[in-house]
C-alpha cells in the first residue's frame, strides 16, 4: 500500500511477514551509496529491525557517517550528530533547563539525542561520566532532565563509532556501556575493486551528497515500528533458544577467554536472529540465522586472556571455534 501524498510504502498489518521485500529494497537503496559495505549495511538493517543499537569501529574515512545519514532518510527519519570530545559534558546531549527571563521561568531545551537515529561519532574519546549519559535513554528510550522524564522519537537507534584502540587519544568503553550495543560492527577497507568506485565517485562530478540527495524514502518511521513488530512475532522454536543459551555459555570456560558473555548476549542473539529470518521472508529462526549474527552479538561482550591479546589471536577466531564445535538442532 502507498502513502497518498508520497511515494512511500507502508507496511500492511494484514501480511504479519511481508516486510522482507521492503528491507531488501532499503538494503539496495543503502548499498548504492555506501560502496564496499554490504556486510556491514545487512547488518545495521537486522540491528534496526531487532531494535538494537549498533556500535561501529573502524579506522576514518571508511562511510560510517554517510551509512548513518543515508539509513536515516531511507525512513525520513531524524537524524542527528555528536562529536564526542574529552571536554563533551552530558547535558551537551541530554540537554537542560534554561532561564527564560521573559516568561521568568525556567525551560527545558532538549539536546540532539531526541532524534530517531542518533551517530554518537568517536564515542571512545569522551570521559566515561558523558559516556554514561547513554546508557538511559539507550535502556530505557527516556531522557532526564531537571528530574522529568522526556521520551525521546520511536524509531530510536544509537549509532556509535569508535576508533581501534590503539589509536592515540582513545581508551576502551565501560563494560556496562558496551553491554547494551546489540552488535560490534567492524568494517574494514574496500577491496580494490570498490575503493577504485569509491575513488572515482569523490573525484568525479557527482559526489555522496549527491546520490544522497538522490535517495528516496521508502518508508516511513511508522513503518519501522511495524517491521520491529514484525520482528518480535517471528517464531523461535525452544531448541533454537536453547543453541543460543549454549553457544553464549560456552563463552564463560572457553580457553583463552577471561570473561564470557552475560545473559544479553543470549537475549541478543535470538532479537538479531529474528530479524535475520525475517529478512529472507521466513517466519521462524533458523540455526544458520543464529550463526549469522553470532560474531557482531558476542565479539563485544567476551574479555580475552592476556596470552590471546599478545599473540594478537582476534576474538572472532575463538568465537568461529565455538560455533564449529557448539553442535547446533537439526532441522
Amino acid at each position: 500500500m502507498t502513502d497518498s501524498h508520497a511515494s512511500v510504502t507502508t507496511v500492511d498489518p494484514g501480511q504479519p511477514f511481508g516486510g522482507a521485500a521492503l528491507v531488501r529494497q532499503i538494503d539496495l537503496a543503502l548499498k548504492s551509496v555506501l560502496i564496499g559495505q554490504d556486510q556491514v549495511v545487512e547488518q545495521v538493517l537486522i540491528a534496526l529491525l531487532a531494535g538494537g543499537h549498533v556500535l561501529l569501529e573502524g579506522v576514518p574515512g571508511l562511510g560510517k557517517t554517510l551509512l548513518v545519514r543515508a539509513l536515516a532518510k531511507t525512513f525520513n527519519g531524524g537524524f542527528a550528530r555528536i562529536q564526542f570530545t574529552p571536554d563533551l559534558m552530558p547535558s551537551d546531549i541530554t540537554g537542560h533547563a534554561l532561564f527564560n527571563m521573559e516568561a521568568r521561568k525556567f525551560e527545558i531545551r532538549k539536546g540532539p539525542i531526541f532524534t530517531n537515529l542518533l551517530l554518537a561519532d568517536e564515542i571512545n574519546r569522551a570521559p566515561a561520566k558523558t559516556q554514561a549519559a547513554l546508557l538511559e535513554v539507550m535502556q530505557e528510550h527516556q531522557v532526564t532532565i531537571e528530574g522529568r522524564s522526556f521520551a525521546v522519537g520511536q524509531p530510536f537507534m544509537v549509532l556509535a563509532t569508535q576508533n581501534p584502540i590503539e589509536q592515540e587519544g582513545t581508551y576502551p568503553l565501560p563494560e556496562a556501556e558496551l553491554d547494551r550495543f546489540l552488535f560490534k560492527i567492524r568494517i574494514d577497507y574496500p577491496v580494490q575493486a570498490d575503493e577504485v568506485e569509491l575513488v572515482r565517485r569523490v573525484t568525479g562530478v557527482v559526489r555522496d551528497q549527491d546520490y544522497l540527495a538522490a535517495l528516496q524514502p521508502l518508508i516511513t518511521p511508522e513503518g519501522i515500528l511495524q517491521l520491529q513488530k514484525q520482528t518480535r512475532m517471528v517464531t523461535t522454536d525452544r531448541q533454537i533458544m536453547e543453541y543460543a543459551v549454549r553457544l553464549v555459555s560456552a563463552t564463560r570456560d572457553w580457553q583463552g577467554i577471561n570473561r564470557g558473555a552475560g545473559p544479553r548476549g543470549s537475549i541478543g542473539l535470538i532479537q538479531a536472529a529474528r530479524a535475520a529470518a525475517l529478512i529472507q521472508g521466513r517466519d521462524f529462526v533458523l540455526p544458520d540465522d543464529i550463526k549469522q549474527v553470532a560474531k557482531p552479538v558476542l565479539r563485544h561482550r567476551v574479555l580475552l586472556g592476556a596470552e590471546m591479546e599478545i599473540e594478537g589471536i582476534p576474538v572472532d577466531r575463538l568465537l568461529e571455534d565455538i560455533l564449529e564445535q557448539v553442535d547446533a538442532p537439526r532441522p
